[in-house]
């Protein structure tokens, strides 16, 4: 029997490498504490999804067998974006699902993204699956039964009754050979957009580019061919459809919180009041923009399933967070989908003579960096953040729900330890590059002091900052 490696166990899922990490044994166990969970919560039904991956049919079959043998009716949807699992469990009301994915890490690597109930499961719910798995403390088992059910033509059929395009818009999708195009491409076609696709088609080993329309370099294929056709965008998704990536006509780069500014203005306009939801790595712009239109702006933590559950804590009308992750809690169920997002910026392109261009280019201008990892040790990232929040806190308002944003009165720095990944998570922003350089100069040396007096003058992590496109983190 292999042993279960605790570290696949990650804040918002569980991902590992298939050969070594997520053998046969260790995924059945893993099934099996899932349905330890369901059965213990008295949930009766649930769905299963997979991504395309070459591994992730041997393990649908795994996780389906072991949910049914403990009592559960497991409805299986097959190969399906991870948002068609969340719509199944909310519009069939069932008791909670799991899909058999590793997003956009590479083919080698699977795993799994799971709702108890209507809740997405993360943190001290992920670990407790783990110590369930270890454990192997399972439920008595008994006969359960499985459904086959085709719930793309349901999702289909919903979101084309609500969704109206007033005029053609022309749409270039890169699906970058995950599941976003299986539901994305005939989705814009019914709703009557002209579709040029790129990628569509399903290859858990990406021969093109790698599934992350978050990173510039991921999103080339999809900038030429807007160009190419004149199209009016560009949408990218990432490996298992529940991360969206835009482009506007000219190639240039919408981030997570440029479209939730789109959003959040179109919902407003309707729901004055609202609460709309981002992160902390988000621009000023898209707060103070939120506030002009007459709604309420709520900074929470970073992370989808973080998100998902504020969204409905706060009963907020729409979340977006840099990463991609868009979240519609009006005339939607609340969860994350990139195919539902890209539906929605058609409509509102639709409804407009502005270009996604013309539209941005009336909002203040800033100067922002990326996100930028600064690798360190797991065990010291969060003691590096705290001593951060408190050295800063000294002088200058912090905003520490999730890390440090230290506010400043031409802009802000974030210092945040990531939750994937031994790194920390910076962004700077300011009003002039000068502001942002002097912000940078403040900071920056605070971080590799505090680095050095945590990690100890011998770490081989002590580098120089280094910039990336957002990311989930």
């Amino acid at each position: 029997m292999n042993e279960i490696n605790n570290s696949i166990f990650r804040e918002y899922d569980i991902r590992g490498i298939v050969e070594t990490e997520l053998q046969d044994d260790v995924v059945e166990r893993i099934a099996s504490a899932f349905a330890a969970v369901f059965v213990r919560e008295n949930k009766k039904k649930v769905a299963v999804a997979m991504d395309g991956r070459p591994s992730s049919d041997h393990i649908k079959d795994i996780v389906v067998r072991n949910l049914s043998k403990y009592g559960l009716h497991v409805v299986d949807i097959g190969l399906a974006p991870t948002p068609l699992m969340y719509y199944a469990v909310f519009k069939m009301n069932l008791g909670g699902g799991l899909v058999i994915t590793a997003s956009h890490n590479p083919s080698e690597y699977n795993g799994f993204k799971a709702l108890v109930g209507k809740e997405a499961q993360s943190g001290s719910q992920v670990k407790e699956i783990y110590k369930i798995a270890a454990a192997g403390d399972f439920p008595a088992e008994k006969p359960g039964s499985v459904e086959k059910k085709d719930i793309i033509p349901d999702y289909l059929d919903y979101v084309t009754k609500d969704i109206k395009l007033d005029k053609k818009i022309k749409v270039v999708v890169d699906g970058g050979n995950g599941t976003g195009g299986i539901t994305g491409v005939p989705l814009y076609k019914q709703l009557g957009a002209e579709v040029v696709d790129i990628f569509c088609d399903v290859d858990g080993t990406f021969p093109n580019h790698h599934p992350d329309p978050t990173r510039i370099e991921n999103l080339t294929h999809l900038v030429a061919k807007v160009k190419e056709t004149g199209a009016d965008l560009g949408i990218g998704f990432d490996g298992d459809g529940d991360r969206i990536g835009v482009v506007d006509k000219d190639g240039n780069i919408l981030w997570g919180d440029q479209m939730t500014i789109i959003f959040a203005r179109d919902i407003l306009s309707k729901n004055p009041g609202a609460k709309i939801i981002s992160e902390v790595k988000a621009s000023e712009v898209l707060y103070a923009d939120i506030e002009k239109q007459g709604g309420i702006p709520i900074m929470w933590k970073t992370g989808h399933s973080l998100i998902k559950k504020k969204i409905f804590e706060e009963n907020a009308l729409l979340a977006g967070e840099m990463s991609g992750h868009i979240f519609f809690n009006d005339r939607w169920f609340g969860f994350d989908d990139a195919v539902y997002a890209g539906a929605r910026l058609l409509e509102i392109l639709s409804k407009t003579d502005q270009t996604l261009g013309g539209i941005m280019a009336g909002l203040p201008k800033v100067f922002n960096t990326p996100e930028i990892r600064v690798d360190t040790i797991e065990e010291v990232k969060f003691k590096i953040v705290s001593h951060i929040v408190e050295h800063f806190k000294k002088d200058y308002e912090v905003i520490d729900i999730d890390g440090a944003r230290v506010k400043f009165p031409f802009g802000w720095a974030l210092v945040r330890a990531s939750n994937t990944q031994p790194s920390l998570v910076v962004r700077f922003e300011a009003d002039t590059q000068a502001h942002l350089e002097e912000i940078k100069n403040i900071v920056e040396p605070v971080i590799a002091a505090t680095k050095k007096k945590f990690e100890g003058t011998a770490s081989p992590a002590n580098k120089p900052l280094r910039g990336s496109a957002p990311k989930a983190g």
